[in-house]
């Protein structure tokens, strides 16, 4: 099963580098194996989130959306606005 979702760009450690996450099987392992903090309300939902997306349980948007909050929380979310011509 193919889940994948528009990318979010994440900042790792070290020395603050970006990462893109593009699907629920890649948000759900870096929340699960690689995330900066061990507690947090939004990171415990993304993590079901993302586990009930793989199962198709809910939508990989749904899925995106609760890891972006979770990336917010944990303050390592990049947004990058879209340039406007």
């Amino acid at each position: 099963m193919t889940t994948p979702f528009p990318s979010v760009t994440i900042e790792i450690q070290p020395a603050g580098k970006s990462r893109n996450i593009a699907s629920a099987p890649e948000a759900a392992e870096v929340l699960l194996m690689d995330w900066p903090i061990h507690d947090g309300v939004k990171l415990k939902a993304a993590r079901q989130k993302c586990l009930d997306a793989l199962d198709g349980k809910v939508t990989v948007t749904e899925c995106r959306s609760a890891f972006i909050e979770a990336a917010k929380e944990a303050r390592i979310f990049v947004d990058y606005p879209v340039k406007r011509f």
